[in-house]
């Protein structure tokens, strides 16, 4: 451009990375166009080599077309509530001194104080030692067998303890006819998955066992089941994300039971349990999980797609799946969530972040689809409406597609951001956002807080490397 054409035509302007700058140049009726750039997050060469190569590089192909197989999978599972079975029954090989867990494999050693208190109580109340201090010997001196959950096609909340006795609610994805599996919420205030462990958080188990596990499985059968994604869709809609804010949720799934429930069993036990779910906000929580857990299993073992299939903690440790790298866990130190805490507690008293509960994120829900219930987003200390809305645009940016059936209103009816890619969240350096509960890092006090917390880089760049040199390797 010549110094007459500029000074008679004006600037012609490409912002690289300011869209800020770009904005106030169209204001001004200069033409302007913003090209979304920032510098890569990584400093590792490697890292960043992985990364091009399975984005814009000779593999890059390849992976798109499998991530198109992974969303198709994502977006066609049918997850329906069908059962709920002793976890003995349904998980092979869960028997004597035998105990899953959240989060990728951890050992007794390396367990934060939450975890290590469930497990005590989850060996008292299996009748493997007589008291905590006898459990907790038992633990330390190698006599128990931990697993994590995702092992055996199961996921459990915060500390995830999953006994023989335990009852599991079952979702079956009738598209692909698999299985999984999540232990019964038990309610709100001292409760095993926050690392409870005295005589009321085990007879409140005990009562899941004998009176609620049951009638929910009569009920169930009775009513043949009940689908989970309208429920999804009409929650979206009536303000709940499904980790933190599952109001709207349990009331819909309390509204489908009820009848059925009414007639399988005498108005006592019937009311007993009805009231037990409709005082427990937190009921639908449990069932989303197992859901995430059912529709995202059949995207696992897809060559080449970078799709996350799986996202979870164990207080110690964050680890994620990748599809294109089968049930190989990727780990990184986890982080402490940032959010309000009880009266009486402060960051000081927080364990860091635990629990299965991610796969909700991992299927667009949780602190992906914020924009859709921003009162969460205000409680867990991450802001307002706007702030709300800006959480779920910014894992836009890490997911493959939105999902056409689980719509947002505050988002013009968007679908709520679908499909982690791990080349997206390592190019970028966002990582995923995930509302979650906070529990005291001390064993037996419980739940001190809510708030959100990051999923670590590291991760990401680990598996990026993983799916590289396993696709080069073809």
């Amino acid at each position: 451009m010549s110094a007459a054409d500029l000074l008679n035509n004006g600037p012609k302007v490409i912002g690289v990375g300011l869209k800020g700058f770009v904005d106030d140049l169209t204001a001004q009726a200069v033409q302007a166009t913003a090209v979304d750039w920032r510098p890569p997050a990584s400093k590792d060469m490697n890292v960043l080599a992985s990364c091009d190569a399975l984005s814009w590089g000779s593999l890059a192909a390849m992976v798109d077309k499998a991530n198109l197989q992974a969303i198709e999978k994502m977006h066609t599972a049918n997850p329906v509530l069908v059962d709920v079975r002793l976890a003995g029954e349904v998980i092979e090989g869960l028997g004597e001194h035998k105990l899953l867990h959240a989060g990728p494999p951890v050992q007794w050693q390396q367990m934060c104080g939450p975890m290590q208190g469930a497990i005590c109580g989850a060996i008292v109340l299996e009748g493997w030692a007589k008291d905590l201090l006898a459990a907790e010997k038992m633990a330390a001196a190698g006599k128990i067998d931990f697993e994590p959950n995702h092992h055996h096609n199961a996921v459990g909340p915060m500390t995830g303890i999953t006994t023989r006795s335990m009852p599991l609610m079952v979702v079956e994805n009738t598209t692909f006819g698999n299985k999984s599996y999540c232990a019964i919420n038990e309610g709100l205030g001292k409760v095993m998955r926050f690392g409870g462990n005295d005589e009321s958080v085990l007879d409140r188990l005990r009562w899941l066992e004998t009176t609620l596990g049951p009638l929910l499985a009569d009920t169930l059968l009775a009513c043949d089941g009940v689908g989970l994604k309208n429920i999804i869709a009409r929650g979206l809609s009536m303000g709940d994300e499904m980790h933190q804010r599952n109001v709207a949720c349990t009331s819909l799934i309390l509204r489908e039971l009820a009848p059925t429930m009414a007639r399988v069993t005498e108005p006592d036990t019937a009311c007993e349990v009805l009231e037990f779910i409709a005082g427990n906000d937190q009921f639908f929580l449990n069932i989303a999980m197992a859901m995430g857990k059912a529709i995202m299993d059949p995207v696992k073992g897809i060559g080449g797609s970078s799709i996350v299939t799986a996202m979870s903690r164990n207080g110690t440790d964050f680890g994620i799946r990748v599809s294109g790298c089968g049930d190989e866990w990727f780990t990184a130190p986890v982080e402490m969530p940032r959010g309000l805490y009880f009266p009486g507690f402060t960051e000081k008293d927080a364990n860091p972040d635990m629990g299965d509960s991610t796969i909700v994120e991992t299927i667009g829900l949780g602190g992906f689809a914020m924009a859709a219930s921003p009162a969460v987003a205000g409680f867990v200390g991450a802001g307002g409406a706007a702030d709300a809305v800006t959480y779920t645009n910014q894992m836009a940016e890490i997911t493959h597609s939105r999902n056409p059936e689980w719509t947002i209103p505050a988002l013009d009816f968007a679908g709520v951001p679908s499909g982690i890619d791990i080349r997206k969240v390592v190019s970028s350096g966002i990582t995923p956002t995930i509302n979650t509960g906070i529990a005291h890092r001390q064993p037996g006090i419980g739940q001190v807080g809510a708030g959100v917390v990051n999923a670590p880089l590291a991760c990401f760049e680990k598996a990026c490397v993983a799916l590289s040199e396993r696709l080069t390797s073809l």
